[in-house]
């Protein structure tokens, strides 16, 4: 796993909240969730490849082959 990895949801937590604060005032709520949404959505595409990485390395190494 990469250190930028982290950094780069790290990044992407903090502009989500920014704008999803700065939505909140300007009192548009719906957008400012679906905001929120699509950071949430964002990070959890990017781990989701790291979690299929995790179960092929996971595979391999139990060699769980077909029989």
């Amino acid at each position: 796993m990469d250190i930028s990895l982290i950094f780069r949801i790290a990044a992407i937590g903090i502009i989500t909240a920014v704008i999803n604060q700065l939505l909140k005032k300007a009192d548009k709520d719906e957008i400012a969730t679906l905001v929120t949404l699509t950071g949430l959505i964002i990070v959890l595409m990017m781990v989701i490849g790291l979690v299929n990485d995790l179960f092929g390395l996971l595979h391999g190494f139990f060699g769980m082959g077909g029989m």
